[in-house]
């Protein structure tokens, strides 16, 4: 009865780790060993302020982790979205314009204690007791440990891409996917412009010039022709007026993307911006072309011309060799096997008689 108690709980105890709503923290990485954790499929657990937004991006659950090792502590949080583009939206919402650059995970960013990095569909925000020569080398550590998704859920929005890397501010770049987004990105359009409900997708990014800065905002949609209607749209809006002015704005299609200026420039500031977005289709040919070897033409007139030297080459072999046997035989055994004179017929013609 004990055994048979003993497995149940075993069985029960292993469901549960498996129900758990994040299990990616590793046991043990670069020295640091796991304490205690806590998960949640609440948002506003993960974010009581940007629940809504997290959402947006489509969380999945969070988990809190500590870890400890001889004098040290450190504070994980690990949100797990849909795919890959969710982290990756997250993480520029949370990236600080102040934070620097690290070489962890897919892409990361510090701020003295304060290491935040996404891997694949996982974004991380780890707080340090503190800053040691060893602390990139141990997140590094962390993130190879965490898993990465495969197929369309790896995949980043393609539509960062596009945004030109000349002028562009260090950490002013952001990507959203729905109406909360657009509005903590303080862009100068309504959600019923931008229309989300068509699978619109927004990468925005700060870009200095000659007159100031400006905004250039991609909004980019499933097809040419909505962008084009969407264009339409966005020309005629009027943004609402700040003190009094009206913010300027111009925009342009190409393909799917409409692009979108506005700031404190000139036109022609603005125009040579958007000049500088153009749309490169990536098409991917998956009908059979009939190309391969076993349908080249070209390929199959050489194998010919080959084979036909192949034959050629082993007549002349053949013929050299009978050559030798005759001449081998007709000098040792003289009328023996060639020539013998029973085999030798003589045809006569009598026309005289």
């Amino acid at each position: 009865m004990k055994r048979l108690l003993f497995v149940v709980l075993l069985i029960l105890s292993t469901w549960a780790w498996a129900k758990e709503p994040n299990s990616v923290m590793p046991k043990v990485f670069a020295g640091w060993e796991f304490q205690k954790a806590d998960t949640a499929t609440d948002a506003s657990k993960a974010d009581p302020v940007y629940g809504n937004l997290l959402k947006e991006f489509g969380f999945v659950d969070v988990a809190f982790a500590q870890y400890s090792k001889p004098g040290r502590n450190m504070t994980i949080k690990i949100a797990r979205f849909n795919d890959a583009s969710g982290a990756y939206g997250a993480y520029l919402f949370y990236r600080a314009p102040e934070m620097a650059p690290e070489q962890i995970g897919d892409a990361a960013a510090s701020n003295n204690e304060r290491v935040l990095f996404y891997k694949g569909n996982l974004l991380v925000d780890v707080k340090l007791d503190k800053v040691t020569p060893m602390s990139a080398g141990e997140l590094r550590e962390l993130a190879n440990d965490l898993p990465k998704p495969s197929g369309n859920e790896a995949n980043l929005p393609a539509v960062m891409n596009y945004l030109p890397k000349q002028g562009l501010v260090e950490n002013s770049t952001k990507y959203v996917d729905g109406p909360v987004g657009l509005a903590k990105m303080g862009s100068i359009l309504s959600p019923e412009i931008v229309d989300f409900n068509t699978g619109a997708e927004i990468a925005s990014a700060q870009y200095k010039t000659g007159e100031g800065e400006a905004t250039l905002q991609l909004i980019s949609y499933p097809t040419p022709a909505v962008a084009g209607g969407k264009l339409k749209a966005i020309e005629a809006f009027h943004p609402t007026a700040v003190n009094g002015v009206e913010p300027k704005l111009l925009a342009k299609r190409t393909g799917p993307l409409v692009a979108i200026v506005s700031g404190n420039i000139s036109e022609n500031e603005a125009k040579t911006l958007l000049a500088s977005v153009n749309y490169d289709a990536d098409i991917t040919w998956n009908q059979n072309t009939f190309f391969d070897k076993k349908n080249n033409i070209g390929y199959l007139l050489v194998n010919v011309i080959m084979l036909i030297a192949i034959i050629f080459g082993l007549a002349i072999v053949a013929g050299l060799v009978f050559f030798g046997f005759r001449v081998t035989m007709k000098k040792y055994f003289p009328d023996k096997l060639f020539d013998r004179p029973e085999d030798v017929e003589i045809i006569r013609l009598n026309i005289g008689k």
